[in-house]
């Protein structure tokens, strides 16, 4: 049976960079499943649609994938390593030509080149995050922003 097909218009590429969303490395399975409700609950994840976890951390890759069990959950260690492992889908896997949209979840102005350029290519992009953590250059450069604040409440987690 041969797979449906999607325009990329009916697209949709989810990246999550979890730390953002827990506040620092996922150090616990508990942080990992509180990430996904509050991601779940703002950006609304419709089955079929490609999510993709960001983490920077062996621990984190394990309560990640744990929490996310159908997403692709990408590594890299180090300092920003959950952003450039994101960066590493944005800009080497033809997003642009594969997606009518992205949902950028992190307020991290590291990810503002890759939204406008993808913006360029007809990508309606969207990004999610905390209120106080949210970059300018990311606001600037995305044609939607969604304030996780005014979709749920930090209780039960550290907002980053």
């Amino acid at each position: 049976m041969n797979a449906p097909r999607y325009r990329r218009d009916e697209r949709r590429l989810v990246l999550v960079d979890v730390e953002n969303v827990a506040g620092g490395a996922l150090r616990t399975a508990a942080a990992a499943e509180w990430a996904r409700r509050v991601v779940e609950d703002a950006v609304m994840v419709l089955p079929g649609e490609q999510v993709v976890v960001g983490v920077g951390t062996f621990d984190g890759l394990f309560h990640a994938k744990k929490a996310w069990p159908q997403a692709r959950v990408v590594l890299m260690c180090g300092r920003d390593g959950a952003d450039r492992a994101l960066l590493e889908v944005l800009c080497n896997e033809s997003v642009g030509e594969r997606f009518g949209r992205v949902s950028i979840v992190s307020g991290d102005g590291i990810f503002a080149e890759a939204a406008a350029e993808l913006g360029t290519q007809g990508v309606t992009v969207t990004a999610f995050g905390w209120r106080r953590c949210m970059a300018l250059r990311l606001r600037l450069a995305t044609g939607r922003v969604v304030l996780l604040d005014d979709r749920r409440s930090s209780e039960g987690g550290v907002a980053a």
